[in-house]
């Protein structure tokens, strides 16, 4: 399996591990009975409850292009060395902004949501080079 496609996997299970911190503290701050209700009028989360929603869906909005990204370069045979590290950029800058997003530390968020994004642009390299 090349280097790309286990950093897509990766992103996916970070994706997937991302709901819970934000599920576990609206349980806490709200109820379970609250949480597994059918959500209708449920308030954004306040604090690092919010963040941590927040750094969910924009790892949700950024897993789709880098997912198209990595399939496309497997499926046209241009996984190389420029693919891997756009991948692996990709991903350590999405653990990275996670963490800083939910500590709150807004500048690093920043610069490791441009990271995923370099991360992307060297994926596309590797594709059309």
């Amino acid at each position: 399996m090349t280097t790309d496609l286990m950093m897509l996997i990766a992103s996916a299970v970070l994706t997937v591990l991302l709901a819970l911190p934000y599920t576990t503290g609206f349980m806490l701050s709200r109820g379970l009975y609250v949480v597994a209700g059918n959500r209708e009028d449920f308030p954004a989360g306040t604090g690092w409850i919010g963040r941590a929603h927040r750094a969910h869906l924009n790892m949700v909005e950024n897993i789709v292009p880098f997912a198209a990204l990595v399939l496309a370069a497997a499926a046209a045979g241009k996984a190389d060395a420029w693919t891997a590290l756009g991948s692996q950029v990709f991903f350590y800058s999405r653990v990275l902004h996670a963490v800083v997003y939910i500590a709150g530390v807004p500048w690093v968020r920043t610069l490791a949501y441009l990271g995923g994004v370099a991360g992307m642009a060297l994926v596309l390299y590797g594709i059309v080079a």
